[in-house]
């Protein structure tokens, strides 16, 4: 398991990654991303890989590719992070 040092509440993360709160909230609920851990308290909580993915994500949306195909691009293989 990570150290929970380098984990971040959702907050954070949609801040470090150029987002709302909302906008990750979203994107949890259509898959497109997990968070990387969940607190006792059961908070989601994220680390630097996933901001990376949120970044590409908005990078691609933002370049015109819908939320589904990004989401299909993941699930093939075809797009990592």
């Amino acid at each position: 398991m990570k150290s929970k040092e380098k984990l971040m509440s959702i907050g954070k993360a949609a801040k470090l990654a150029g987002i709302s709160t909302q906008s990750l909230q979203y994107y949890i609920m259509v898959g497109l991303v997990k968070p990387t851990s969940t607190s006792k308290t059961n908070r989601r909580l994220f680390d630097d890989k996933i901001i990376e993915r949120i970044k590409l994500i908005k990078k691609l949306n933002k370049s015109g590719y819908p939320l589904r195909a990004i989401r299909e691009l993941f699930l093939e293989g075809r797009m990592k992070i």
